[in-house]
């Protein structure tokens, strides 16, 4: 498909990147900008980040593999349920999965073969709620690796504002980006590179995100509402670098609404990703500025403390005693447990991780497909 059409942050970002000789390209977002598959293009509605696509535009997995999964008749949706723990015999191979549903009342689903796609988070705290005898310290966890490497995708960038309004309430939220600093330099005196998309944060999100000292109700607040349309951000997405000791385990005391126990994390960044946020910060400013912004309101780089992209936490290797799974998705210790997510990530891919993520969940499921035929799950 073609591109997506270039929204004024688009524009924008373009032109003060060439002017310091830069080499921004159109955005590749996994939405329609024509009819395909049967799905109709974007309407430019501007509310696809973080909200559901109800033209089916968006290639999310609900408009995706979700319909044709279940048009096979081989695909059952159990939604609002909640898995709390992989079921294993004693040969050491999983049976299933038990989960509570959304009355909660539980359930378990006996399975030849278990595939776990919850992300850099709930898959760890799933496994370490998993322990048996033979894995007292967590399923799958002969390594001690599964929950540790965490890893954010650390950045930075500034926000600008324009003379005119920009209109950044349609399209999608990104249509331009920037990639001529993804490599390492050692010249920047540290680890880590990324790149730059250019975007707003959408109208829902502006409303909700009110600085310090703004009022949130009244004339002033309405003030603030309606400046949102002159303002744009140059967003850098950078390099979160694993280390061990960030990571996910389980709350001894905490339990959550069903009374599975909860989740803990644990994160510090590391030097190197911090300085790298603010050298980004500083490239946002040269951009916006050279794009001719007449505001310009540098990003702070605080403590990463979450985010969408949950990585690292049950790494991909060779060594068993290393890494979590095979490279196959396969974990080392269960054969027939496979966990297909963030979680295998080894780097945090200086960025958008998601079509990575997709490209290897739809490799491995070609490997599974070729472990049941040949009997081996």
């Amino acid at each position: 498909m073609p591109p997506l059409p270039v929204k004024s942050s688009g524009v924008l970002f373009e032109r003060g990147a060439r002017k310091l000789g830069l080499h921004p390209y159109p955005a590749p977002m996994a939405i329609n900008s024509i009819v395909y598959k049967d799905r109709p293009p974007c309407a430019q509605c501007g509310l696809c980040g973080g909200f559901g696509c109800e033209v089916m535009a968006k290639s999310s997995s609900v408009w995706t593999m979700i319909p044709e999964a279940e048009a096979t008749g081989k695909c059952e949706v159990r939604s609002e349920s909640y898995v709390f723990r992989i079921g294993m015999n004693a040969a050491g191979r999983a049976t299933g999965v038990h989960y509570f549903d959304k009355n909660k009342v539980e359930h378990f689903q006996p399975a030849r073969a278990v595939v776990v796609c919850a992300n850099g988070s709930e898959t760890p705290k799933l496994l370490l709620n998993s322990e048996t005898n033979a894995f007292p310290q967590g399923l799958a966890n002969s390594s001690g690796a599964v929950g540790r490497y965490l890893m954010f995708n650390k950045g930075g960038g500034a926000a600008a504002r324009f003379e005119h309004p920009l209109n950044e309430y349609k399209g999608a939220n990104v249509t331009r980006v920037l990639h001529d600093w993804y490599e390492s330099d050692p010249k920047r005196g540290f680890y880590g590179g990324g790149g730059f998309d250019a975007r707003s944060g959408g109208p829902l999100t502006w409303g909700q995100s009110v600085p310090e000292g703004t009022p949130t109700w009244g004339p002033e607040f309405k003030e603030y509402l309606g400046s949102y349309t002159y303002w744009m951000t140059c967003s850098g997405h950078g390099t979160s670098l694993a280390v061990e000791s960030n990571r996910i385990d389980i709350d001894p005391e905490l339990k959550d609404a069903w009374g599975v126990p909860a989740m803990r994390v644990t994160h510090k960044d590391h030097p190197d990703d911090v300085k790298h946020a603010n050298w980004l910060v500083q490239r946002a400013v040269e951009i916006m500025d050279a794009a001719g912004a007449k505001q310009i309101d540098p990003g702070e780089v605080g403590p990463s403390s979450g985010g969408v992209h949950l990585l690292g936490t049950c790494r991909m290797g060779n060594d068993p005693s290393t890494s979590v799974i095979d490279k196959y998705h396969r974990t080392h210790d269960v054969k027939n447990l496979f966990l297909c997510d963030g979680s295998s990530m080894v780097t945090s891919g200086r960025g958008q991780p998601t079509e990575t993520i997709e490209a290897l969940a739809f490799r491995a499921g070609d490997f599974i497909s070729r472990f049941a035929r040949a009997g081996e799950i």
